[in-house]
């Protein structure tokens, strides 16, 4: 082999290293890329029945089976470019909400347990057996925003009470007399968090050019007292007084009282 060819393949395998590495870096940088965009994900609404978002992610096998499984095509996977975990089911209710099937096809098909039948299911107090209650899913929180709502202007609307599938119950319609005009009076949409399932029908509907009524995930919509704080009328946060009283009459036995006058004789 002449000393040409030698060095014409030296060469070529230099710049076929180069190629590699400049590929390898244009990777990183993508894929850096689209790691800050999954970060970005707060924002997502999963399907019903779908595990915290942390869970979720981990649990979600990026199958598309409950995107088939959809008879109004709500559910889309994630691309790059969608600021949420790639290959992930989501769906955005202005464009195609939740149209809350009654046999909510896209829960009992996922493979993983990512979207559980438990959390979109009501069970029988009688015989405990539990069927599929589209009614009891959490996909997000609704919240209006009352400067841009018609409704809280006086100008009747009631666009998104009349699209909701829990109408009078999720959405109702709270009068009040118009001071303005003295004459008229506001129906204004009143939110019950306990009840909405974040479905999206109402945000679908709603006539402005941006929707003053939006689904949030709930852990972005609704705030946290603090498990320090404690309902006296709620039966669960009974049970959670009643462990603090436990364990502080576990913390004042006598044992511990010694212990303490030590560590007190100590310092």
């Amino acid at each position: 082999m002449s000393d040409n060819q030698n060095t014409s393949t030296r060469r070529d395998v230099i710049k076929a290293m180069f190629r590699s590495v400049g590929l390898l870096g244009l990777g990183g940088i993508t894929w850096s890329g689209a790691v800050d965009k999954l970060k970005a994900s707060e924002l997502t609404l999963r399907p019903p029945g779908a595990l915290a978002e942390k869970e979720f992610v981990k649990a979600c096998i990026r199958c598309g089976t409950c995107v088939e499984a959809c008879p109004y095509d709500t559910l889309k996977l994630a691309t790059p470019d969608d600021y949420t975990a790639i290959g992930t089911p989501y769906f955005e209710p202005r464009k195609i909400p939740c149209y809350m099937c009654v046999d909510i096809p896209c829960v009992p098909v996922c493979p993983s347990g990512a979207l559980d039948t438990i959390l979109v299911s009501t069970i029988n107090e009688k015989d405990k057996t539990s069927s599929l209650d589209i009614n009891s899913a959490k996909m997000g929180v609704v919240i209006i925003d009352e400067k841009t709502c018609l409704a809280f202007w006086g100008i009747q609307c009631d666009a998104c009470y009349r699209a909701c599938p829990l109408m009078g119950s999720a959405i109702s319609l709270e009068f009040k007399r118009n001071e303005r005009t003295g004459k008229h009076a506001f129906m204004q949409p009143v939110i019950n968090q306990d009840i909405c399932t974040g479905c999206g029908l109402c945000e679908h509907a709603c006539i402005t050019e941006k929707p003053a009524i939006i689904v949030l995930p709930q852990k972005v919509a609704t705030g946290s007292v603090g498990s320090h704080y404690i309902k006296g009328w709620d039966k669960d946060d009974d049970k959670r007084l009643n462990n603090l009283k436990n364990v502080e009459e576990s913390n004042s036995s006598p044992e511990n009282v010694l212990n303490d006058w030590e560590d007190l004789i100590d310092n």
